[in-house]
């Protein structure tokens, strides 16, 4: 009920590793890394807004203030 929400707005936040050894624990983060945003601020009061609740690529495209980001991440367009 109470998701953590950056500015108002659920995230979908990846990160991903490269493990090489358990014994001993030897680990590699990447340096990118994934983060999707909905489109719509985040609201338990209608759960039918699919824009504020999903960060589906697929399903956020289709909203009406989806700003795609460039190659490099920025979102400048």
């Amino acid at each position: 009920m109470k998701p953590h929400l950056i500015n108002g707005y659920k995230y979908d936040l990846r990160l991903y590793v490269f493990i090489t050894s358990y014994e001993p624990l030897t680990i590699y983060l990447y340096k990118e890394g994934l983060v999707r945003f909905a489109t719509q601020p985040y609201n338990t009061k209608n759960t039918k807004v699919r824009f504020a609740h999903l960060t589906n690529f697929s399903v956020n495209k289709k909203a009406a203030n989806f700003k795609a980001a460039d190659e490099n991440g920025d979102n400048n367009k």
